[in-house]
């Protein structure tokens, strides 16, 4: 065989090896808010889905690729991310996002285009609505606002509440809709809603009205920045009610920017914390754990990052079981996921799309954030 003849041989077998090792690879899409506002819980999820995917690396002799993409806490950005993904990358699900704005916006391109999508921390009710393609791994609104009410009057023996809301963000109003529809329906009343905007630091006009109006508990279902600086100027003002939060105050930070201010803080967030009893941890809670703490020595994991961990677990499995990396194939595998163990609860995807799971409540208690129940509203 001539040089020439062996060189083309030689080359048409790089080729031809180059094919069958991107056929052996499956890609899947991660967008989440690396920059901007949500920077600090997109982060959070992003760590739990490198850890999922270095814990599972390969299906079924197939190496799994991660394509990360910042969705830079916009909703354009976010839509655009996920059309990048699909186009451009060729991945054969995704995974995000924390916030549900973020979340809807990138949820319709995948909607479009069929490809699946399984959200991470995005709890308003219409991430999924009537999404044949976009799941979640969490609990949704109705569901959180309706346990934060539970705590409210139940374990915090709160008869009135005041809440402060972000209108400019649909997890803000959705969830203090659901938390005073629920509080208000098993005999609470609320004395008072004020608002604010993204990005506002100063909140003394609005508590200062609250505070005028004497509520047992005041609800904030705010971003953990913004929360805790409501807090610190709350109990400058001489604020004394109890102050209790949503999900999106899961952050290690919030204790560090709100200080002695957030002490005795709850919030409702999903059902898993590094602190949480060893009664009532799971196997893959303790396996999860250990892996962290292996990873990142010295910095305690948020239930964020568990939600980033089971939403690659869910698409996971799906590939597994589905044995296939058909979108087609693999949406139907995830809608059909039942009891699933994972870090922030056993999932099971309803007629909805929407996880079904506890809701988990951490108070802070001596500057550390301490879990303290599991609730289930009826």
């Amino acid at each position: 065989m001539s040089f020439s003849k062996k060189l083309s041989a030689a080359l048409l077998f790089v080729v031809l090896t180059a094919g069958a090792a991107a056929a052996e690879s499956v890609k899947i899409g991660v967008y989440l808010p690396i920059t901007g506002g949500n920077a600090v819980g997109g982060q959070l999820e992003l760590d739990g889905v490198k850890l999922a995917h270095n814990q599972y690396p390969t299906v079924d002799g197939k190496k799994i690729e991660l394509v990360v993409v910042d969705n830079k806490s916009d909703k354009v950005e976010a839509a655009n991310a996920v059309k990048r993904l699909i186009e451009k990358d060729k991945v054969r699900a995704i995974v995000g996002t924390y916030g549900s704005s973020l979340a809807m916006a990138g949820g319709e391109v995948a909607e479009k285009a069929g490809v699946p999508m399984v959200g991470t921390s995005c709890t308003n009710p219409l991430v999924t609505q009537g999404k044949k393609y976009v799941f979640r791994v969490c609990f949704i609104d109705p569901f959180q606002g309706a346990g934060a009410a539970d705590y409210a009057l139940k374990e915090l023996k709160a008869k009135t509440a005041a809440m402060l809301i972000e209108v400019t963000e649909d997890y803000s109003v959705g969830l203090g809709n659901f938390f005073k529809q629920n509080f208000t329906k098993n005999g609470g009343k609320v004395l008072s809603v004020m608002n604010y905007q993204k990005g506002d630091q100063d909140f003394t006009a609005q508590l200062t009205e609250i505070i005028s109006k004497n509520p047992d508990v005041l609800y904030i279902p705010a971003n953990f920045a913004e929360g805790a600086i409501i807090m610190r100027q709350a109990r400058e003002l001489g604020a004394k009610f109890k102050i209790l939060g949503g999900d999106a105050m899961d952050n290690p930070e919030m204790v560090k920017i709100g200080g002695q201010s957030v002490e005795g803080f709850s919030y409702t967030t999903f059902a898993y914390s590094p602190n949480m009893p060893e009664k009532l941890m799971s196997p893959i809670q303790k396996q999860f754990t250990a892996q962290w703490r292996k990873a990142y020595p010295g910095k305690d994991p948020a239930a964020l990052t568990g939600c980033g961990y089971d939403a690659y677990l869910l698409i996971y499995n799906a590939i597994k079981s589905s044995k296939s990396t058909d979108p087609e194939k693999i949406t139907a595998a995830i809608a059909a996921t039942k009891d699933m163990p994972g870090v922030t609860g056993t999932t099971t995807i309803n007629q909805t799309h929407d996880a079904e799971k506890s809701v988990g409540i951490i108070r802070i208690e001596n500057g550390k954030q301490v879990f303290h129940a599991i609730v289930n509203p009826k």
